[in-house]
């Protein structure tokens, strides 16, 4: 018999049941990463770096509220660098933030090449 006030079959409550395949994909689909673009501007300056004998190993991490791009000198030592995407910021501050060692906040922005800036290096005037 249907309760046609409620839309539910002899007295079932509103329990929804949500298939497997359902609940995996909406909590992948939760999780902040990086698209390809944004790893390719990462990848290149990792990869500069890399030339220069200044990093040597990176990890990422993909998580619910935020992707995090951990840049090494050595593997088993703490990040020199983080590069953090956090969608909820990107009205505010701007989404994405170069994190150092020490936790301070090198640049925040809301573009990531703007904010990937802070490791181009700078042109000095030497005087002769």
């Amino acid at each position: 018999m249907v309760d046609r006030a409620n839309g539910t079959e002899d007295g079932e409550g509103s329990a929804k049941l949500i298939p497997l395949q359902a609940a995996r994909r909406e909590r992948e689909a939760a999780t902040v990463t990086f698209d390809r673009r944004e790893l390719d501007q990462i990848l290149r300056i990792y990869g500069r770096m890399v030339a220069a004998n200044e990093w040597r190993d990176y990890a990422i991490d993909h998580l619910q509220d935020r992707a995090v791009f951990s840049v090494f000198r050595r593997t088993s030592e703490v990040p020199l660098f983080q590069i953090v995407k956090d969608p909820k910021l990107a009205r505010k501050q701007g989404a994405y933030s170069v994190v150092a060692a020490s936790g301070n906040i090198l640049k925040r922005g809301h573009e990531l090449a703007r904010v990937l800036n802070v490791f181009d290096p700078t042109l000095r005037l030497v005087g002769a």
